[in-house]
């Protein structure tokens, strides 16, 4: 599940902003323009989150992941083709209906569901591997794109997710559900029980919480070469900053395991979020210090990578276990929202102000998600709302 999961966020979500440099040069449309369809996709990947951890609640876990990832390939390959600006628009609103089933809030559901106090370490083992995607697509769309045109390069990440990730998740989601088919809660009725926790103020500031997280890091990443190059860092450099976030992401991880039996859940979330807040300040101040691209990067990734982890975890810890599913999917409408917002407004901030003024907010986005996470802990429901 971890190599299927990495190689389907290298090629549905870390494509994009290692080949925006390359589709604004040859075909012509402005950042704005292309930003545009990213942000398609992740909303349409957000509205339609719900619905498929309802079907992994029911028990059709392994056919959503595996039917998502296999659909993003079909999207990929007709990425491939396009000339036209509403065709390019096209195959990311199809990559948005994929990325809602073969991302990690599928993937997340379809192992809290069935591995219940497993889900942690397992969830930690995945994202160890998956948060190499960056380091996968950014390095390797560039060295691609030196020796075959864009295009081809979309077909050989489209050629990896036939041939790897899709066997892949098939077998280990296959696996998971035979293994934790006796510790799968049984699912709600109907929806309108299992979004009981949308009355709640905890669920909220958790939402508040997601949203900022994804809005900030997904202005810098999806900007992050032109950032750089605008910092005045060399292109090659700029692309070897953005390739080790990934390997940071999986440090954070690994420091978080080596920590958490001595520090709460709560503790490591608010690290998570300082991390981000100093990362922004760093790369704000890179043109005076060109060294601070190394702490920028050591920050970056190391928050949102233990960011990916303590999200299922503290979900399911302040709003219970039973319907993970579809309340992990009403949390993905904020949290992919806030990534489907990220480039268009990283865009249009740098046309009104430039890349200072992207970068300032994603800081104070920071701040906001820090003060929201200690809210959500202090004034978390009573365990019998939300798990009975």
């Amino acid at each position: 599940m971890a190599v299927g999961e990495t190689i389907a966020w290298a090629s549905f979500y870390y494509l994009f902003p290692a080949l925006l440099p390359e589709w604004e040069r040859s075909l012509g449309w402005t950042k704005t323009e292309l930003s545009g369809a990213l942000t398609l996709a992740l909303v349409t990947s957000a509205l339609l989150a719900p619905f498929a951890g309802r079907l992994i609640d029911h028990g059709y876990g392994r056919y959503v992941f595996t039917g998502g990832t296999a659909f993003g390939g079909v999207m990929l390959v007709l990425l491939s083709q396009v000339t036209e600006l509403w065709q390019f628009y096209a195959v990311w609103f199809g990559l948005g209906i994929a990325m809602s089933a073969s991302l990690y809030e599928a993937c997340f559901a379809v192992l809290t569901h069935y591995m219940a106090d497993r889900a942690k370490r397992a969830i930690t083992l995945v994202t160890l591997a998956a948060g190499l995607a960056g380091t996968i697509a950014f390095p390797g769309a560039h060295a691609l794109t030196e020796i075959m045109d864009w295009r081809n390069t979309v077909l050989v990440f489209a050629g990896c997710l036939f041939v790897v990730s899709v066997p892949t998740i098939w077998l280990s989601s296959k696996r998971v559900a035979i293994v934790g088919r006796h510790d799968a809660p049984k699912s709600s009725p109907n929806t309108r029980d299992a979004m009981v926790v949308a009355r709640t103020l905890t669920f909220w500031l958790l939402g508040t919480a997601v949203l900022t997280m994804s809005l900030g890091h997904g202005m810098i990443i999806t900007h992050l070469l032109p950032i750089l190059d605008d910092r005045g860092i060399h292109p090659e450099a700029a692309v070897m900053a953005a390739s080790m976030i990934g390997p940071m992401q999986v440090a954070g991880r690994l420091a978080m395991m080596a920590a958490e039996r001595h520090v709460s859940v709560l503790a490591i979330t608010m690290g998570s979020f300082v991390a981000l807040i100093l990362a922004a300040t760093a790369l704000l101040s890179m043109r005076s210090a060109p060294a601070l691209v190394v702490a920028f990067v050591i920050l970056q990734g190391a928050g949102v990578g233990v960011s990916s982890i303590i999200r299922p975890v503290i979900t399911a810890e302040l709003l219970g276990r039973r319907n993970f599913g579809v309340i992990s999917g009403m949390l993905a409408i904020p949290y992919m929202g806030g990534y489907a917002a990220a480039p268009s407004v990283a865009a249009l901030l740098w046309t009104v102000g430039g890349y200072d003024l992207a970068i300032v907010l994603a800081g104070a986005t920071a701040v906001v998600g820090l003060l929201a996470a200690i809210g959500a802990w202090r004034w978390r429901p009573a365990q019998a709302i939300v798990r009975n």
